[in-house]
């Protein structure tokens, strides 16, 4: 029951708050104004006011001045937060359209005030009828013109509905009067100073102006002031819209003179904020609210500016008012929360005085368990520490079983030695008789090499038993591993011929002159390939990889043994370098083989790991080797062991690659020789080596690899070459997807035309006969890779593959037809990537890039993009999709970012592609 008391607590605590508590929804709304003007300001007053009187409200309100995008980013950041309302004075139709038609879409309410947008997509509309108020200002002009004069129109910023609408009623009144002549509509952009700047231009052009009609005050006192640096502010009548209260208000400067008339354009902020109220309860509401107009001039301006005088001064006395109204809700909010906090902290004092009883009583109960349970672990306590002397003993009794294995072992191997030694000498004898009959040749021949596998199996149990007693020395000299290694491979060339395997020994360098024991090593490079061998299925792979690596941990020969076959599993790589232990119980063996080769490497300072890969289903061992040149080589290696003490990851970073990597320069076209000639690869190098980047292989199976895996732009290739020759290299090449895009030019010391015709069928592009002139070779390449670039420019100019069929290959077209049709396929998921297309397809990441690049000239991204922007443009010429509805379903982010990427592929926004569709 104790444990309970904390969470009887909470629960307790929690009941009071929420008795004492209100819960009461709060709504939150976003005000998006198109500008911070004066109006614009009293309008944000009179909402903020209203709003006071609305307790579950909350008002956000942000200001853009007039700037479309900050406009937009404000309204989706409300969309993103999902508030409960949006109220938008567009600054722009156009743009603003999509971002409200978003977040009708998304279930928010929208109401527009003043301005409209492209679209019926909004909850409801609230603000004057600004094409009835350009109406009034024509009639009022043309009364006071008596139908005859002479006009400047200064217009609000051009896109907006304000100031089309206005145009256009002012055009419909004084289109009546013929003698009323509209000299100009100016652009003034709602703004005083562009204004100024639009009459001093108009003043130059057109001697006569009688009337200056702006669209509002802030321009009107623009244009005074132009026409009062020229003198001419006495011969013309000034009309704005707004008539603002205030010392720069409209209903001032028609006081003043300075205005002939301005027309009311009611703000009406308090009716905004009680048509969100009526929306967000649920409660009746008319979709189009109209406000209405009147105009002020000398005759009314006066008891206008006396009743706006009187509600600002009730404005700010509300104002001062809610202030104190504020504070005394603080001072309630404040008494009430601390009459709460009176009422939890007596319910903890009951609670503590209860959790004190329940404490005590429970203090025996408790006791006695815990007797009982030091009992219980005192028992177990004793009943380890026998287990634990039970293994001690165990441990040791097996300890010395294996020390008597050994001992065993070393003793019975030292008896074999004399009649191994007096079986070998009568078998050699035996062989060396030239009357023998080929039958018993090959039986005495087994015989020895069973006599000789046996010796060796001794010589292994008697170094082991050496090493395990210390008393293994190493005979240090300086040798080259590379040169070693390549005359044991020697032994195992038959053997791979005659199990039909692909071995192949291939090494960064030849410059491996390093002091270590040169019969250890070769018992341990001899070890682990005989295993490599031994569980290699016909028809496999051995690949054997000699490399240098450079770290801070020193310098290393890094060997690496890789064979395909049945693999290692996690379990037994923990224990395969320990003694007697064996993977396969019927693969044969004594167990201490790879132990010894483990205690070989580790003598000379290195160390050794295995790993299995069970996707590509290949065993592979490392083996480090510190690269030693001094004469105190055997201190070195002492210390060099304890550096790599615990550690083997670092055994699988082989520099091969990113040495390789950092030689290809990236701005060149990349060219692969193959010939196991080393001087024509170094003669081709030569000369070729100023213009391009050049990598070599010293035959095919390497020249294979090395093409699949760096997909190089062109590649050179002798025919006659071990296993596979140039022939089955360029037939092999041109059958895999990865690289039958590649050119190949082929060399031959044979001119036959039956070979020529055998290489053609095969798919190589050229022939080159030896020997050949450099310059020849030089051209043949240039044309080629000159070929291949057309091909891509070509593309270009005529994509998609539809329109390509003469362009491309068969192979290259069928290929880029399945890229196109997998990327249609999914063209709506903004997710598609490059690894995701290269899986889909078959090809690494790189792989795809080179040979849709190779093809196309494009990145496989600026071809997705393309194929995206293509989509769209058929969507948006033949469906009634919108330009954000037709951005999603083609894969875009954003329309935003669709938008950006059609003008520059098109030269055109999406807006101005429709609206020229329409046009048509």
């Amino acid at each position: 029951m104790l444990k309970y008391c904390p969470r009887l607590c909470v629960i307790v605590l929690i009941f009071i708050l929420l008795a004492c508590t209100e819960k009461q929804k709060i709504y939150t709304v976003g005000v998006s104004q198109c500008s911070n003007d004066e109006w614009r300001k009293k309008m944000c007053v009179e909402m903020q006011q209203e709003a006071m009187l609305h307790p579950d409200m909350r008002l956000e309100i942000r200001l853009v001045a007039d700037d479309t995008e900050k406009q937009i980013a404000d309204i989706q950041s409300f969309i993103d937060r999902k508030i409960d309302l949006i109220i938008v004075a567009p600054n722009k139709a156009a743009p603003v359209t999509p971002v409200v038609e978003r977040a009708y879409n998304a279930g928010i309410p929208v109401i527009l005030v003043d301005r409209k947008v492209l679209s019926d997509k909004y909850t409801a509309f609230i603000g004057a009828d600004n094409y009835q108020i350009g109406e009034d200002v024509g009639n009022y002009i043309a009364k006071l013109l008596n139908g005859k004069g002479n006009v400047l129109e200064i217009c609000g910023l051009e896109g907006s509905s304000p100031a089309s609408e206005r145009h256009q009623g002012f055009i419909s009144a004084i289109i009546k009067h013929e003698n009323i002549n509209l000299l100009q509509s100016v652009d003034g952009a709602w703004l005083k100073d562009i204004a100024e700047n639009k009459m001093e231009d108009a003043m130059r052009i057109f001697p006569e102006i009688d009337v200056v009609y702006s669209h509002n005050d802030r321009m009107a006192m623009g244009a005074y002031s132009a026409a009062v640096r020229e003198n001419r502010a006495s011969n013309i009548a000034f009309v704005g819209i707004d008539a603002l209260p205030g010392t720069d208000g409209g209903i001032e400067q028609v006081l003043e003179g300075k205005l002939k008339a301005t027309f009311i354009y009611p703000t009406n902020g308090e009716k905004i904020v009680q048509l969100a109220a009526d929306i967000l309860h649920n409660r009746p509401f008319e979709k189009t609210n109209g406000l209405y107009s009147s105009i002020v001039d000398e005759t009314n301006a006066r008891v206008l500016k006396l009743q706006t005088d009187i509600i600002i001064e009730q404005d700010n006395k509300i104002g001062f008012l809610n202030g104190k109204i504020d504070s005394y809700l603080t001072q309630y909010t404040t008494q009430r929360y601390l009459l709460l906090v009176a009422i939890i902290v007596v319910a903890l004092f009951v609670l503590f005085f209860i959790l004190i009883f329940r404490v005590l009583n429970s203090k025996n109960r408790l006791n006695r368990e815990m007797a009982k349970r030091n009992a219980e672990i005192n028992r177990q306590k004793e009943l380890t520490e026998q287990q634990r002397d039970q293994l001690i003993e165990l441990s040791k009794q097996l300890e010395e079983a294996t020390q008597a294995k050994l001992v065993f072992f070393t003793n019975i191997s030292h008896e074999f030695r004399t009649p191994l030694t007096l079986i070998s000498g009568p078998i050699n004898s035996l062989l060396a008789d030239k009357n023998i009959s080929r039958e018993n040749i090959r039986l005495l021949s087994l015989a020895k090499k069973n006599a000789n596998i046996l010796l060796e199996l001794i010589d292994q149990i008697i170094d082991f038993r050496k090493y395990e007693n210390g008393k293994m020395k190493l005979h240090l000299s300086s040798h080259n591993l590379y040169n070693q290694l390549n005359e044991l491979n020697e032994s195992f060339y038959e053997l791979a011929k005659h199990k039909h395997l692909n071995f192949n020994f291939l090494a960064t360098g030849n410059d491996y002159e390093m002091i270590y024991d040169m019969e250890k090593m070769e018992r341990i490079y001899f070890n682990l390939l005989s295993n490599a061998f031994k569980f290699t299925p016909e028809k496999g792979f051995i690949s054997v990889d000699l490399n240098k690596l450079y770290s801070e941990k020193g310098n290393f020969a890094m060997l690496k043994i890789s064979n395909s076959g049945r693999g290692i599993s996690k379990n037994d790589l923990k224990h395969i370098f320990e003694r007697f232990y064996q993977v396969n119980s019927q693969a044969g063996g004594s167990g201490i083989g790879l132990a010894l080769v483990k205690a070989l490497v580790e003598l000379h300072g290195g160390k050794i790991s295995a790993d299995y890969d069970e996707t590509a289903a290949v065993n592979t061992f490392y083996v480090a080797i510190p690269i030693l040149s001094d004469k105190n080589a055997e201190n070195a290696i002492q210390n060099q062991y304890k550096k790599l003490t615990g550690n083997t990851e670092f055994l699988k970073e082989t520099k091969d690659d990113y040495i390789f990597d950092n030689e290809i320069d990236k701005e060149n076209e990349l060219i692969l020789v193959i010939d196991d000639n080393p001087d024509i690869r170094s003669y081709i190098k030569t000369v070729l080596q100023n213009q391009y980047s050049i990598i070599e292989a010293k035959d095919g199976a390497e020249g294979l690899r090395k093409a699949f895996k760096y997909i190089p732009d062109l590649i050179v290739s002798d025919v006659m070459m071990p296993p596979p020759d140039g022939i089955e290299l360029c037939r092999r090449l041109k059958s895999e997807l990865s690289t039958n895009h590649i050119p190949v030019i082929l060399l031959t010391a044979y001119s036959l035309d039956e070979q020529k015709i055998t290489g053609f069928e095969s798919g190589a592009d050229d022939f080159i006969a030896k020997p050949f002139n450099s310059d020849i070779l030089e051209v043949r390449i240039k044309n080629l890779i000159e070929n291949r670039k057309n091909l891509k420019n070509a593309f270009q100019k005529h994509f998609p593959v539809a329109e390509n069929k003469e362009i491309l290959n068969d192979t290259d077209k069928n290929f880029i037809e399945k890229l196109k049709t997998l990327i249609e396929k999914n063209i709506s998921n903004t997710d598609l990537n490059v690894e995701d297309l290269g899986q889909n397809i078959g090809l690494s990441r790189t792989q795809l890039y080179r040979k849709v690049k190779n093809i196309t000239g494009y990145s496989p991204v600026e071809l997705l993009k393309i194929i995206r922007l293509k989509k769209a443009f058929k969507l948006l010429t033949s469906s009634e999709l919108s330009i954000s509805e037709t951005a999603y379903e083609t894969g875009f982010t954003s329309p935003s970012y669709f938008a950006k990427c059609f003008k520059e592929h098109y030269n055109e926004s999406p807006t101005d592609y429709l609206k020229r569709l329409k046009n048509l």
